[in-house]
């Protein structure tokens, strides 16, 4: 099921769809849509992956995102529906 992912790319918010099937994260899918290769990033997040905490991987995310030009990176709240009951449309 596709969510949608709201974010702020220099000063500008927009939305993009996203599953998982595609991407590992949402950070991956907002660099490939503005077209930033993350090479070089991924490397680096391996590297303190296997030498540190998560909590160290997520302040580089955070910190090199920032750098790149993202603001606010998040998916968009889902929407539950109970039994029997349809989106509106």
């Amino acid at each position: 099921m596709s969510r949608t992912i709201i974010y702020t790319y220099k000063d500008e918010e927009k939305t993009l769809p996203f599953t998982y099937q595609k991407f590992r994260n949402i950070h991956e899918a907002v660099a490939a849509a503005e077209g930033i290769d993350l090479t070089a990033y991924l490397q680096m997040e391996q590297q303190i992956e296997a030498i540190s905490d998560s909590k160290a991987v997520r302040n580089y995310r955070d910190n090199h995102f920032k750098k790149l030009g993202f603001g606010k990176i998040t998916l968009m709240a889902k929407e539950n529906f109970g039994v029997g009951k349809k989106p509106k449309e």
